[in-house]
């Protein structure tokens, strides 16, 4: 995938004569290539400017799909590990709790390898990064677990795509086909169908802190996305728990303070689980096979999400599954194959 921000020097003209092939002087062929009249010169090379990376066309559209399902498999047991938190936990302990483990190993990898801050113009998206994944969408669907059971979650949840896909064509100005459009909306007419079914149709609170959760989200995985065109995954999430990192720690402490704390197994391998896995590993291979395949292209991975997590809401959980989720996990699967064979 090209990046916009590489200084990419043109391509020069290779000129050979008999001197540079026969010289033993390692620069003469250099010297003979910059002499010869019309030979246009390497560009200058600037310290600290990134050098352009060239794959093989194709190469790496099937490790972008790897990671970006990867990245949705650890995002699947999210909320189950959400609802074994809240067993022991209060809310806002669990959210902010998860943030401060997860800036852990994120913080320690990055002063271990002493990668150096962002420069300044990407901060700016690595906050909207900090208050979209690391805050906004754990907090959010958090307090919509509190009355909401993981299953009705996950099937509203299953909206992000189209909604990181919406949000991915306002920011980065990517314009997806029109089947890609007709794929998307498709899959989410099937997951809201789902959703009404489930509820009754009538929203709740819970629905409407779950869809606020959708637009941030969708925000940060877009900003993430085009990040990560620009840094290593794991070096940009990193970095965004950093930055939340103070407002994590006085919220952890807050909320101790404040709510009722009881350690169980289950509650403590739930955010345990939330911190490393879901906020720091899944987001690393999420992010990553983003700036390989695409933003529009990974979110429609997402649409097996809720799937995913119904199936381990019935392991996990002891919930009972929703008599229309075959007939469901089949459109779905229709509209993730149809998606990934368009071009964003």
């Amino acid at each position: 995938m090209k990046d916009n921000d590489s200084a990419i020097a043109p391509g020069g003209i290779a000129v050979s004569t008999p001197d540079a092939h026969t010289t033993d002087d390692p620069g003469a062929a250099k010297t003979a290539a910059a002499t010869v009249p019309g030979t246009p010169k390497p560009a200058a090379t600037t310290p600290g400017t990134p050098k352009a990376v060239t794959t093989a066309p194709g190469a790496p559209v099937g490790r972008g799909m790897l990671l970006a399902a990867l990245g949705v498999a650890a995002f699947s047991l999210t909320f189950p590990a959400t609802a074994w938190g809240l067993e022991g936990m209060g809310p806002w302990t669990v959210v902010m709790l998860r943030s401060v483990l997860a800036t852990v190993p994120a913080g320690a990898a990055l002063l271990a390898l002493r990668v150096r801050p962002p420069e300044r113009r990407h901060w700016a998206g690595i906050a909207v990064v900090a208050g979209g994944v690391v805050l906004g969408f754990p907090l959010l669907t958090t307090l919509a677990l509190e009355t909401s059971t993981t299953s009705h979650a996950a099937v509203v949840v299953g909206l992000l795509p189209l909604t990181t896909a919406a949000c991915s064509a306002v920011r980065t100005g990517a314009r997806p086909s029109r089947t890609f459009w007709i794929a998307s909306l498709v899959g989410a007419v099937v997951v809201i169908g789902f959703a009404v079914q489930q509820s009754g149709g009538a929203a709740n609170r819970s629905d409407l802190l779950l869809f606020a959760a959708l637009l941030v989200c969708a925000a940060g995985y877009t900003e993430g996305g085009r990040l990560a065109r620009h840094m290593p995954g794991w070096q940009m999430i990193g970095w965004a728990l950093v930055l939340a990192l103070p407002v994590t720690v006085a919220g952890a402490a807050l909320a101790l303070s404040a709510e009722p704390l009881e350690l169980t197994a289950r509650s403590v391998a739930g955010v345990l689980w939330l911190a490393v896995g879901s906020q720091f590993l899944g987001m690393v291979a999420w992010y990553r096979g983003m700036a390989l395949i695409g933003i529009s292209r990974a979110s429609q991975l997402q649409l097996a999400q809720p799937l995913l997590t119904l199936l381990w809401s019935v392991l996990l959980l002891g919930e009972h599954l929703p008599p229309a989720a075959p007939a469901a996990a089949l459109a779905v699967l229709v509209c993730i194959a149809v998606t990934q064979r368009t071009r964003g």
